[in-house]
């Protein structure tokens, strides 16, 4: 049976691969598994049709038979616990690679869409210029953790792992920032990941939305 995925029929990142479909995507194309896609404006997104399958009315689902999953980490997490690729075969080595998953989730992640958010809403507020510098800040300690874990390594623990691939989703966010730049390693890092042939593909088909949303 094919999976379901939904994604943003108009995304807000202008198609630079920054939605949180786009890491479904990538693990169902580095797994090899077909996939449909079902669209939705924001207003369908808090319809009660939406609602039943995501409780917080957001992108992405997945939907596989009577299976319904919502969170993009935790829908990445079954793809690679159903498929070969993306977990390694030793007990270890996956409960490894699943703690890198929720390493980028909850550590990595946070303090980057925090800053996001408030250039989004803050930026005309009197304390956004003092503000910025202090989650700038956050954001740094982190990579500075995360760069000396790296390393020299290509990847995280081994061979590329679903940890990598939501690790390497997270950094994306950093691209249009020079912070990312500070650290080599995780530049390099990010360079590899969208190296893969899987991300380029999942990155075509998600822009390819964003093409046919401005075009109409």
């Amino acid at each position: 049976m094919i999976p379901i995925i939904t994604a943003f029929e108009r995304s807000p990142d202008r198609g630079r691969g920054l939605a949180r479909d786009m890491r479904v995507r990538w693990a169902l194309e580095e797994v090899g598994q077909p996939y449909d896609v079902r669209l939705l404006s924001f207003e369908a997104m808090k319809e009660p049709a939406h609602l039943a399958l995501h409780p917080f009315g957001q992108i992405p689902t997945y939907q596989e038979g009577d299976l319904a999953l919502f969170e993009s980490g935790a829908i990445v997490l079954h793809i690679a616990a159903r498929h070969g690729g993306l977990l390694p075969d030793d007990a270890d080595g996956r409960a490894r690679a699943i703690a890198w998953m929720f390493a980028a989730l909850t550590t990595i992640e946070p303090p980057i869409v925090e800053r996001e958010a408030a250039a989004y809403l803050e930026r005309d507020k009197s304390w956004y210029g003092e503000r910025l510098p202090i989650l700038e800040d956050r954001i740094r300690v982190r990579l500075a953790e995360l760069s000396r874990r790296l390393g020299e390594p290509d990847w995280l623990d081994g061979a590329f792992s679903a940890g990598d691939l939501v690790m390497a989703s997270v950094l994306f966010r950093l691209k249009g920032s020079s912070m990312l730049d500070e650290f080599p390693s995780l530049s390099a890092y990010v360079a590899r990941g969208e190296a893969r042939p899987a991300y380029k593909r999942a990155f075509d088909a998600q822009f390819a939305v964003f093409t046919a949303a401005s075009a109409g």
